[in-house]
């Protein structure tokens, strides 16, 4: 069976709406005018160009589509027949389609040619302020529109891929007050370094345990999974929510052995929500707007900030620019504080490494002496 293959192109000229394939032209213009001549002259090429064009097809193919008959018109074949009529039958039937995928791509591409538009791309860990930014932000206004191509990821993942060139913005996640020799530390001091990197403040946000709505099993803390031996589902090995979660069953004498379903992963907070609504899980580690999204309990553990962090030859760069300056204004924030578990914090503002990753502290020089 042969497979349709669809390709466009770009323009300054208006575009047509009609899907273009030259095999079907040249078969409508043979049959138009009864010989490889009279098509070439309609269609303004040569002969052995046409006459070419037709035999490649042939053999592209597997089939006759001219009867070439010595002293005679040429005519179309059966099989080239029915190629014309399926070519016009399925432009009639999807011209509407067509043209609405032409619009869609044509309004895709605008973005491209103007000079107000930004495209910032971000690996994030998954995070639903983000989400609701990508789609606030996409709405143009004064300055014109950001369109932010974001890949959620863990947070480890995300500077990696900065800091290999993959994309011009990370997001990633700790506690509110990171200890110097915390995992935290251990798993983003070698990422980031100073005067390489630049911090810009998003979010503070609420993490702990998603439950089923009421409770009923009365979980208030790790311990009390481990005890009860409630079926856990966790995130994947390189997400901050895991290193979230390795800190605080560290600092309650727990290991993942403790929890049964350690080794369960879901890929985002919304999926550990689902899986905790599906009733697969009894409890996992997550943000307050994904349990609150889905009718769901949450036992509050412990508040965090989300990052933003970039290379410092990027900070001011148009596209960054331009988030900074989204993230700072008053509507922006207020709709972020409507958000769950969510409080705008520092938002915009480009933050010093030392104040919220405080395992990088610098010395201060010392006074030149007299």
């Amino acid at each position: 069976m042969h497979r349709v293959q669809l390709h466009y192109t770009l323009s300054r000229d208006a575009g047509d709406t009609q899907i273009r394939n030259p095999l079907p032209e040249l078969l409508q213009a043979v049959a138009e005018e009864g010989s490889i001549s009279g098509a070439a002259r309609a269609l303004e090429l040569s002969y052995r160009h046409v006459w070419g064009a037709l035999k490649r097809w042939e053999e592209q193919l597997g089939g006759e589509l001219i009867i070439w008959g010595k002293g005679q018109s040429a005519q179309l074949s059966e099989f080239g027949t029915k190629l014309l009529w399926a070519e016009r039958q399925a432009q009639a039937r999807l011209a509407p389609q067509i043209a609405a995928l032409h619009a869609d791509l044509e309004r895709a591409f605008a973005v491209a040619f103007d000079d107000q538009a930004h495209v910032l791309t971000m690996y994030a860990s998954h995070d639903d302020a983000l989400a609701a930014l990508r789609a606030y932000a996409a709405t143009p206004g004064e300055s014109g529109a950001l369109h932010l191509d974001i890949r959620f990821t863990g947070s480890v993942d995300a500077i990696r891929a900065l800091n290999e060139g993959r994309c011009t913005m990370a997001g990633f996640h700790t506690r509110e007050t990171p200890a110097a020799d915390s995992l935290a530390a251990r798993t983003y001091k070698p990422l980031l370094k100073p005067g390489h990197h630049k911090i810009i403040g998003f979010a503070q946000r609420t993490q702990g345990l998603i439950v089923a709505r009421g409770n009923p099993l009365g979980l208030q803390s790790l311990a009390d999974v481990a005890r009860q031996q409630a079926r856990f589902v966790n995130r994947p090995l390189g997400t901050g929510t895991r290193v979230l979660l390795d800190e605080l069953l560290a600092q309650s004498g727990l290991g993942p052995g403790d929890l049964q379903g350690y080794e369960r992963n879901e890929p985002s907070h919304t999926a550990v929500a689902q899986a905790v609504a599906a009733g697969t899980a009894d409890v996992g580690m997550g943000i307050e707007l994904a349990a609150h999204a889905r009718g769901l309990g949450f036992v509050p553990l412990v508040q965090e900030r989300y990052h933003l962090a970039c290379l410092k030859s990027t900070l001011e760069q148009p596209a960054t620019r331009a988030l900074r300056d989204l993230l700072q204004t008053a509507a922006w924030q207020a709709q972020m504080a409507a958000l769950p578990g969510y409080v705008p914090m520092h938002c915009g503002e480009v933050l010093s490494m030392s104040t919220v990753l405080p395992w990088w502290q610098f010395a201060r020089p010392k006074p030149a002496r007299a």
